[in-house]
C-alpha cells in the first residue's frame, strides 16, 4: 500500500471503537491525523498521544458535528494547523433500536443530526477545502439490506448517507476527489453492545459467513486501501465490509 505520507486526515468520532482503529491505521501509513471528539477530551488525548508515538503529528479537535458552526470551526482549526485536508472519514454517528411507535420526535431529530446532517455538512466543508485528489470516505451500515425490526430510523439515516455519498461522487469527480461509503456489519465495539444481550449479539454473529463479529482494524484497513492511491478509481461505491453477512 502506498504511504500516506505528507496527507492529513480528519476522522470524526474518533476517540474510541472504529474511529480510533482508522486514526492509528492511517497514522502508521504515515499520514497525520486531526482527532475529532464529542465530548471524551481525555480518550482523545490518549489518541493523539498513541499517535505521535508512531512519528506522526496529530491534534485533538472537539466538536458536535450535529452543529454546522462546529463543523465550520473543525476544518477552520485544521487548516490553521495543517494547511489543508486531504482525507475526510465521516466515522462519527449514535444508534438507537425502538419499535417505531416508541420513537419521539426527539429521538427522530437527533439520530438525524448526527448521522446524516454531520455527515453531509462535513462533506460540504470537504467540497470547500480539499484539494484535487482528496478522499471522503462516509460510513454506512450493512443493516440497510437486512430488513432488522426496530433499526427503521438507524437504517433511514444510513440510507441518506448512501445516497449523498453516490451524488457527491459525480458531483466532485471534477476535481478527482473520490467519495465512496463502507458499510460495516455488527462490529465489536462499545456502540454496538450497548442495548443488546449476549444472546443477541451471539446471533447477530452467527449470521456472518465467518460466524463471528467484525474487529474494528478489518475496517480500518479497508479505510485506509480506500484513502491510498492504489483506489484513485474508485468512487461513488458502497464497500460491504460485514464478513458475508448480507
Amino acid at each position: 500500500m502506498a504511504s500516506l505520507a505528507g496527507k492529513v486526515a480528519m476522522i470524526t468520532g474518533a476517540s474510541r471503537g472504529i474511529g480510533r482503529a482508522i486514526a492509528l491505521k492511517l497514522a502508521g501509513n504515515g499520514a497525520s491525523i486531526v482527532v475529532n471528539y464529542g465530548g471524551n477530551g481525555a480518550k482523545a488525548q490518549e489518541v493523539v498521544a498513541e499517535i505521535e508515538k508512531l512519528g506522526v503529528e496529530a491534534i485533538a479537535i472537539q466538536a458536535d458535528i450535529s452543529k454546522v458552526p462546529d463543523i465550520e470551526r473543525l476544518f477552520e482549526q485544521t487548516l490553521e494547523r495543517f494547511g489543508k485536508v486531504d482525507i475526510l472519514v465521516n466515522n462519527a454517528g449514535i444508534a438507537f433500536y425502538k419499535p417505531i411507535t416508541q420513537v419521539s420526535e426527539e429521538d427522530f431529530d437527533a439520530i438525524f443530526a448526527i448521522n446524516v446532517k454531520g455527515t453531509y455538512f462535513t462533506c460540504q466543508q470537504a467540497a470547500q477545502h480539499m484539494a484535487e485528489g482528496g478522499r471522503i470516505i462516509n460510513f454506512s451500515s450493512s443493516t440497510t439490506v437486512m430488513m432488522l425490526p426496530t433499526y427503521s430510523a438507524y437504517v433511514g439515516t444510513k440510507g441518506a448517507v448512501e445516497q449523498i455519498t453516490r451524488v457527491l461522487a459525480k458531483e466532485l469527480g471534477a476535481k478527482a476527489i473520490a467519495v465512496n461509503v463502507i458499510s460495516p456489519g455488527p462490529t465489536d465495539t462499545e456502540l454496538f453492545r450497548e442495548g443488546k444481550t449476549q444472546e443477541q449479539i451471539d446471533r447477530l454473529a452467527q449470521m456472518a459467513a465467518f460466524g463471528k463479529l467484525g474487529d474494528v482494524q478489518e475496517i480500518a484497513d479497508v479505510v485506509a486501501f480506500l484513502a491510498s492511491d492504489e483506489a484513485r478509481w474508485i468512487t461513488g461505491q458502497n464497500i460491504r465490509v460485514n464478513g458475508g453477512i448480507a
